[in-house]
């Protein structure tokens, strides 16, 4: 799968949001899995898990964010990243270390155009993994379902990272995560 398929997925699940339900693997020669989104006004994040090309498989999978930004009606890409993937298996909170693991950040300028260098604007983005007890992430205002596979993503605007909280079944917060104090540490 080249970028340009990539992108048009993208915006593909930016319109359609994700598939229901989601494919469980790489079956019928598929490359790329989506695995969350996350949109907060104007800006958003796609990521999912790719399958290099390779006929023999013996590259593993990765996963990569691409943030984007609404202008005019149409989202923009604006650019992404990935690394290397937990595996899509749902982990307990014992297992996992805790009921939130994060695993991927990624930071892209949102007014790359601009004419002076100061006053750069950026989209963040974190990877989370939640363990099989969370079912959703609030987000502020924003509530996130957590997929089956437990992969996550988080974006935002401001330069003050959000607070996460981590929500069982019935609501209880299991969890918080100011990612300001965890990417901090990073």
């Amino acid at each position: 799968m080249n970028d340009h398929e990539v992108h048009e997925e993208c915006l593909r699940v930016l319109r359609d949001g994700l598939p229901e339900p989601i494919p469980a693997g790489f079956d019928d020669g598929r490359e790329f899995l989506p695995l969350s989104l996350d949109v907060d006004g104007d800006i958003a994040v796609v990521t999912f898990l790719r399958q290099p090309g390779d006929a023999s498989r013996s590259v593993p999978p990765f996963i990569e964010g691409w943030t984007y930004h609404r202008r005019d009606g149409e989202w923009m890409e604006l650019g992404g990243g990935g690394g290397s993937a937990p595996d899509l298996t749902r982990r307990s909170a014992t297992e996992l270390g805790g009921y939130l693991h994060r695993y991927g950040t990624g930071k892209t300028v949102r007014n790359a155009n601009r004419l002076l260098p100061w006053g750069a604007k950026w989209v963040s983005q974190v990877r989370l993994w939640a363990s099989s007890e969370v079912t959703q992430l609030r987000v502020g205002a924003r509530m996130l379902h957590v997929p089956p596979h437990g992969h996550a993503v988080v974006v935002w605007g401001a330069r003050r990272a959000p607070i996460v909280e981590a929500l069982s079944v019935d609501g209880a917060i299991l969890d918080t995560l100011d990612l300001d104090q965890v990417l901090a540490r990073a």
